[in-house]
């Protein structure tokens, strides 16, 4: 559904004020409040130590984690940021008696640098080695490593133990969280209004989607599914909530079991009349406390669970298990009938990404004409961005906190801008966008490398061999079957020709109304699940050269049949979804070949022949110029 009435003719001018006198003195969806540094952390660390050996452990393990395994969590389970400082959302620390360590992965690397005190932390690789090598190098025999159940999947639990036990320690699965005790002004739990998601932007009935669940799980051999990812939740009941910032999201579970009505478990206080008539058309509505009693007694009577590899909490095993139940873990079967987009959810998702290269449009247009005379800052471009989103009433959240990097700040992977850091834009840099909105008919997520004044000849040629890495994606054509881990390469070779690469994968999966990172897809070194025509991905390469300036350029993608005459067999490719220029200033065009000039100059015409209608006369004119053939 196109939705004309919520894209729009807009007007270059209806926020220059806004800009003109410093701009918003709030942002509805973003804000820039430092973290509080040095809340006696150490005293938090020395506190958490005590606590451990009042229960006869000499370790703890703290994940970035909830119960779901979410990526972005409610304020009260920050628990790895209230212990270490440490604001990313991907992360893990490991408390000894004596050592402590916060490993992180690529993308927050420079920003734990600035976060964590290196006096009382070590600062390690989340990947490789993982954890489980800093363990065995620490542990010492007869050390009891302690851990929270709830938060730590059965996998990880697994590998923990492992690393113990080559040390002759053990792993103890703590009853309650020692952390949880100390942090006396720890926030409540969300309790955000759970609203019905409206067939126009699902594109499929409740019953039809438990139909399907039911039809995976039979392969599988057991008796019921424990729905442990509250995104394949909010998917299955076609809900949506507000429970993590900027993703629709309400925390619950399910359990689906294979002849018998399934049983949803959500706090009730965040259910309104329309919402519990809607769940209770398709299921029995039960408060969380009831999942392990629940779980408990179908263990004891059916006996073989099914639980999400990636998302089930090892205290469910655990349960399942005491209770006389199998616990079979397995990829679940949720989260790929969410990744592939039915056609209504595809449709939505080109309306949204339209609407949304309006914003982007008006946007880089602002950028071209303000940003050089050095009075705008980062946090400026951020507001700038997000009203231009909010000026269309669609708009219902960012999908991620914007990432607006400029000069030095633009090789911080995940950078975010605070009043602290916010630095002005300066003539010379590279200011790095990363952002996207949430809509009720699409999630975006983009990024542009912007040049401010003249690039100099090495930012040139770092963003042409990236952008080379993204069209080669763009252009990829490969037949069912294929892996992100088979396509990632393909993005790198430029870079890696001049000695270079980037420490994240090139692209993640993207929900509908839902995450902006969904798996179980993704386009990198690790992406094993096959890409199939509906999926929704990122196609991302990027470069950074710490201290001076990053690139990245970001589409979103839709799988798509491959048009080509006769094949042996069925072939797919990648149709853009994201419409913005690429900023035409920054490309060595004696680097690219005939067929890279040709795709960039085809999907500029596109974006032209798109947008150019509901854009005013001013960004129009920008438009035209930005997206003139190479």
């Amino acid at each position: 559904m196109r939705s004309e009435q919520n894209i729009g003719k807009t007007s270059a001018y209806s926020s220059m004020s806004l800009v003109s006198k410093g701009f918003m003195s709030n942002s509805r969806f973003q804000s820039f409040d430092d973290p509080r540094p040095g809340v006696a952390l150490s005293t938090r660390l020395d506190a958490l130590r005590q606590a451990l050996r009042e229960r006869e452990v000499t370790g703890f393990v703290i994940p970035h984690a909830d119960q779901h395994q979410n990526e972005y969590v409610p304020p009260c389970e920050e628990r790895l940021a209230w212990l270490t400082g440490f604001t990313g959302s991907a992360g893990l620390a490991i408390v000894l008696a004596r050592e402590a360590a916060l490993f992180v992965d690529g993308r927050y690397t420079l920003q734990a640098e600035k976060q964590v005190d290196r006096a009382l932390w070590s600062l390690c690789p989340l990947v490789t080695p993982p954890p489980e090598t800093w363990l065995t190098d620490h542990l010492s025999y007869g050390d009891h490593l302690g851990y929270d159940p709830w938060l730590t999947t059965s996998a990880a639990a697994r590998r923990l133990a492992a690393a113990c036990a080559k040390k002759g320690a053990e792993l103890v699965a703590l009853d309650s969280n020692p952390i949880d005790a100390l942090w006396l002004e720890r926030p409540a739990p969300p309790l955000a209004k759970v609203v019905v998601h409206d067939p126009q932007f699902a594109g499929a009935s409740v019953a039809g989607k438990l139909k399907a669940i039911i039809e995976q799980i039979d392969p599988l051999k057991v008796d019921a599914l424990v729905i442990s990812d509250s995104h394949a939740v909010a998917w299955t009941f076609n809900i949506r909530g507000g429970d993590i910032a900027h993703t629709p999201l309400p925390l619950s579970y399910a359990l689906i079991p294979k002849h018998e009505r399934p049983t949803i478990f959500i706090d009730s206080r965040k259910l309104c009349p329309e919402t519990r008539d809607h769940l209770a058309q398709s299921a029995e509505i039960r408060e969380p406390e009831a999942l392990v009693p629940m779980l408990a007694a179908v263990a004891a009577s059916c006996g073989d669970i099914a639980l999400d590899s990636a998302t089930a909490a090892d205290a469910l095993s655990r349960l399942i298990t005491a209770s006389g139940g199998r616990p079979i873990h397995c990829n679940d079967p949720v989260a790929l009938l969410k990744a592939v987009k039915n056609p209504t959810e595809i449709a939505g998702a080109r309306t949204a990404h339209r609407r949304d290269g309006i914003a982007l449009a008006r946007f880089l247009a602002f950028i071209d004409r303000e940003a050089q005379a050095g009075k705008l800052s980062e946090i400026d471009a951020v507001e700038t961005l997000e009203t231009f989103r909010r000026d269309n009433s669609a708009l219902k959240d960012l999908s991620f906190p914007t990432i607006a990097g400029s000069g030095p700040n633009s090789a911080i992977v995940h950078y975010s801008v605070t009043r602290k850091s916010n630095r002005t834009i300066q003539s010379g840099d590279l200011l790095l966008v990363d952002s996207g909105g949430q809509y009720e008919d699409g999630t975006t997520d983009a990024t542009r490398t912007i040049a401010i004044g003249t690039p100099s000849e090495e930012m040139r040629d770092r963003f042409t061999r990236v952008l080379r890495g993204h069209i080669a994606i763009a252009r990829a054509i490969f037949p069912d079957g294929t892996t992100g881990a088979q396509l990632d390469s393909l993005a790198r070779q430029y870079l890696w020709q001049a000695g270079l690469d980037y420490d994240h994968g090139t692209g993640h999966g993207v929900g509908s109304y839902l995450s902006v990172h969904e798996g179980p897809a993704r386009i990198s070194r690790l992406g094993t699940t096959p890409l199939r025509r509906g999926m929704v991905l990122s196609n991302e390469p990027g470069y950074y050269k710490n201290g001076s300036f990053g690139i990245r350029i970001e589409n979103l993608q839709l799988v798509v049949e491959a048009l080509i005459a006769h094949p042996t067999r069925p072939m797919n490719a990648f149709e853009p979804l994201t419409l913005a220029p690429i900023d035409r200033r920054l490309i060595v065009v004696d680097m690219l070949g005939r067929e890279e000039i040709d795709w960039l100059n085809a999907y500029h015409h596109r974006i032209e022949n798109e947008l150019a209608s509901y854009l005013d006369h001013t960004t129009r004119a920008w438009l035209e110029q930005a997206t003139a053939p190479l």
